[in-house]
């Protein structure tokens, strides 16, 4: 019998390697990314301080239509990037949780860039 490998736990361990290389701070904060198969989130972290600095997701109520599409994607990177402005960040170290750099992430991050914020 042949065991197939669970997708989420491969995730969770390339997740965790990505970690061990970066993190956030009060001057240059995490964005980090969780997708799944309906929606798609994003938050800004200072690890030091273990805190959120900025959420957006496409729960928000702020958001209307499908969340689970590229179009979301990209409108929460945008959503995201505006919250940071709000609160003066403008430099992020990308983590984008395991998951490859493509698509819905792919998509997030640009919208994010277009909204101002560098990485």
């Amino acid at each position: 019998m042949v065991n197939k490998a669970d997708k989420n736990t491969a995730r969770q361990r390339r997740h965790r390697r990505v970690r061990g290389k970066i993190s956030g701070t009060a001057q240059c904060p995490r964005l980090n990314v969780f997708r799944s198969s309906k929606n798609i989130y994003a938050q800004i972290i200072d690890d030091v301080k273990g805190v959120t600095l900025a959420a957006a997701s496409t729960l928000d109520k702020a958001f209307t239509g499908n969340g689970g599409n590229k179009e979301a994607a990209r409108a929460v990177g945008k959503m995201i990037a505006e919250r940071a402005a709000e609160k003066g960040i403008t430099e992020v170290v990308f983590d984008r949780g395991g998951y490859i750099f493509h698509g819905r992430v792919k998509e997030l991050a640009e919208g994010a860039r277009e909204g101002g914020l560098n990485f």
